[in-house]
């Protein structure tokens, strides 16, 4: 008898064969790591864990991107990416999925409500959602263009998962949670920019759906004053879940 899979990954699959179905999803053995944390150590069980990466893209990140071509400085938002650089082989070698959760907006802006394009556009000039940059690498923060990939300095896998954001948050709107659940994973690592903002977002809307969320602390960061990264990561550890630095997360991949 032909026995075929029916499931979107090998994660999350029925069995099937002619006359008969089977909805035992794959055995998958836990993959136990304790690593340092705060405010407690923490042991997560990586076959169940998956890396949400918000945001490294060049718009935010890049020399010719947005933010740096209206007078931002970006050196804060590249400091992750060293880390993620480091980190990246291992996790994948572990079988943990990478999701790059990036802005890409529709070029129409349809489903984009005035406050979200207010933040982006405060004096209504038309500079910030789909403006086209001065060296044409815009439009920004659309879907498809240059300004929505990521940063050539962590070149994504083959493997990995990409998903589009119109929020701060990468839950509204999204698949996100679908292919999460899909994965079969209830813990997720946190990585990206900015930390106290679409990170933040991303996490709270993780944490209020059950997951169990981690930050990386030193793979987060944000062009915001420094007392904003001190109040993400303490309100992280006080009401949401835990922090650690990939060098702990690295030691035990």
């Amino acid at each position: 008898m032909t026995v075929r899979l029916i499931g979107p990954n090998h994660r999350n699959a029925w069995t099937a064969g002619p006359g008969e179905v089977s909805l035992l999803r794959p055995a998958r053995p836990r993959h136990p790591a304790t690593v340092e944390a705060l405010p407690q150590n923490v042991t997560l069980d990586l076959a169940a864990t998956a890396l949400i990466v918000v945001d490294m893209q060049n718009d935010f990140c890049a020399a010719d991107g947005w933010l740096a071509s209206i007078g931002v400085d970006i050196t804060p938002a590249r400091a992750p990416i060293p880390v993620l650089a480091r980190l990246l082989p291992g996790l994948r070698a572990a079988g943990v999925p990478v999701v790059w959760l990036n802005w890409g907006n529709r070029p129409d802006r349809a489903n984009l409500p005035p406050g979200v394009l207010h933040v982006y556009d405060a004096d209504g000039t038309g500079g910030g959602i789909g403006a086209v940059l001065p060296d044409g690498r815009g439009p920004v923060l659309e879907a498809g263009s240059p300004s929505a990939a990521v940063v050539e300095e962590l070149e994504p896998a083959a493997g990995d998962l990409h998903i589009a954001k119109y929020r701060m948050s990468g839950f509204q709107d999204t698949e996100l949670d679908s292919v999460l659940r899909n994965l079969r994973v209830d813990t997720l690592l946190f990585a990206g920019v900015n930390a106290d903002q679409c990170v933040l977002a991303t996490l709270m809307d993780a944490a209020n759906l059950g997951y169990d969320v981690l930050v990386l602390q030193d793979a987060v960061a944000t062009t915001s004053p420094p007392f904003c990264m001190d109040a993400t990561l303490y309100n992280v550890r006080q009401c949401f879940g835990f922090t650690l630095t990939g060098a702990a997360l690295a030691g035990v991949l």
